[in-house]
C-alpha cells in the first residue's frame, strides 16, 4: 500500500475523531437547533468506518468518494440546514456500496 494512501487515511480517522468531539461540543446546539443530531453522528460514523476501511484496504477512489459525499453533506446539512443537499447523500452511500463490491469481485493479485 502506498504511504500516501496510509497518510490520507490517517488525515481522514484524525478529522472524523475531530469532527465527532466538535459536534458533540462546540457545535451541539446548532445541530440540536436544526433537528440534526443524528445526521451529524451519523456522518461521523460512516466517515470513521470508511476512512479505517481506506487505511486497510487502500481503495482510495470509492470510499474516499463515499467519505465526501456521504458523510460531507450530512456534516454541511447538519450545520447549516440546506436540505437540498439530500439527494447527494444517497450517491456518497452507492460509493460505499461500489468500494465493497469491488472488494468483493476483484480478481487477487
Amino acid at each position: 500500500m502506498s504511504i500516501l494512501f496510509v497518510r490520507i487515511a490517517a488525515a481522514l480517522c484524525f478529522l472524523a475523531v475531530a469532527l465527532g468531539a466538535f459536534g458533540a461540543h462546540a457545535l451541539k446546539s446548532t445541530i440540536e437547533n436544526h433537528g440534526m443530531l443524528d445526521a451529524w453522528n451519523k456522518a461521523v460514523l460512516y466517515h470513521f468506518v470508511h476512512a479505517i476501511a481506506l487505511f486497510v484496504l487502500a481503495l482510495f477512489g470509492l470510499l474516499f468518494a463515499g467519505i465526501f459525499l456521504f458523510s460531507g453533506s450530512l456534516y454541511v446539512m447538519a450545520l447549516t440546514n440546506l436540505r437540498w443537499l439530500g439527494p447527494i447523500t444517497p450517491l456518497g452511500g452507492l460509493c460505499f456500496l461500489a468500494g465493497w463490491l469491488w472488494v468483493i469481485v476483484a480478481p487477487t493479485r
